[in-house]
């Protein structure tokens, strides 16, 4: 009966999967209010009744599609700190990966639903929460791996001040291809910060 059940459960876990990154795709391709369970549905490749029995509304779905992106960009990030170098340049490396956050399909997504949030409470009830967690945990870390004490001066400042630019940086790449202008803001905003957070480091 195990033996039975348990590729039954694998088969569900990975039609659910593919539904939730075919929601993600949906929701940057098409936006918020072109992705239905039905269009999921077909870009995922499996029934409109296979969809509903994972999810038996848009609103699940869409919900569902919140909280996995959110993984997805928690699960980037560790993946980007866990190929950082860990000689002289790791702090150059660091602000790079930071400012470099949120240019992948994830934070595509995860903008799509932002906006849609703005303008529809109940989703925006769910997504709040979700994202001040990634927030948290996007400072948490770049704290941590910038290896700087937040409890001198303008340093917590410095620090969110990069990864708003981030997100700024990633805005601008949504309309079109900014990875020479990008690039070369990074360099000159790594160069100033390095500056900011040694003399911090040194003072402290």
């Amino acid at each position: 009966m195990t033996s039975v059940r348990q590729p039954q459960q694998d088969r569900s876990r990975q039609t659910r999967r593919r539904l939730l990154e075919a929601a993600v795709e949906c929701l940057t391709e098409l936006g918020w209010t072109r992705t239905t369970v039905v269009v999921v549905a077909e870009r995922a490749g499996v029934s409109r009744g296979a969809a509903q029995h994972h999810f038996p509304t848009r609103e699940d779905l869409i919900n569902a599609a919140v909280n996995y992106v959110s993984e997805v960009q928690l699960e980037e990030l560790a993946e980007q700190v866990a190929a950082l170098p860990t000689d002289g340049t790791r702090r150059r490396a660091v602000v790079e990966m930071l400012l470099n956050l949120y240019t992948g399909p994830s934070f595509r997504a995860a903008l799509h639903l932002w906006v849609a949030a703005s303008t529809d409470e109940p989703l925006g009830a769910v997504i709040k929460p979700l994202e001040r967690q990634v927030g948290r945990e996007a400072h948490r870390m770049a704290v941590s791996l910038l290896d700087v004490d937040e409890s001198v001066p303008g340093v917590r400042e410095t620090v969110q001040a990069t990864l708003d630019l981030a997100r700024g940086l990633g805005l601008a790449n949504l309309l079109s291809d900014d990875t020479a202008r990008r690039a070369r803001i990074v360099a000159q905003w790594t160069s100033m910060l390095e500056a900011e957070l040694g003399a911090a480091t040194m003072s402290s």
